[in-house]
């Protein structure tokens, strides 16, 4: 799943994980495993995996994330891939399939 907030932020909702994050608009990466939080955990902003363990509640870590969200779109704080400037090039027409 990836959203853009505005023109500012990116979303990215993934179980794998990717240093993925473009120079012109910081990318928010959250994790719904606790293994790939565990293994880049300076890659994953927010891990919504304690969700699926009992361990959090969807409300407790939806909290999280609005104000972790929040803090990055008003540039509080940066992204972890922003922070380690961690840029993908920009690409208008991307000839890859889409999955």
């Amino acid at each position: 799943f990836q959203c853009t907030i505005g023109l500012g932020l990116q979303f990215v909702m993934t179980g794998r994980a990717d240093p993925y994050c473009l120079a012109v608009a910081p990318v928010f990466q959250v994790c719904s495993r606790n293994d790939i939080k565990m293994q880049w955990q300076d890659l994953i902003d927010v891990n919504a995996g304690p969700i699926a363990t009992g361990e959090a509640t969807i409300q407790e870590i939806g909290t999280q994330l609005f104000h972790e969200i929040i803090d990055v779109a008003s540039g509080r704080k940066q992204s972890f891939a922003e922070k380690y400037k961690l840029y993908n090039d920009f690409c208008i027409f991307n000839p890859a399939p889409i999955t």
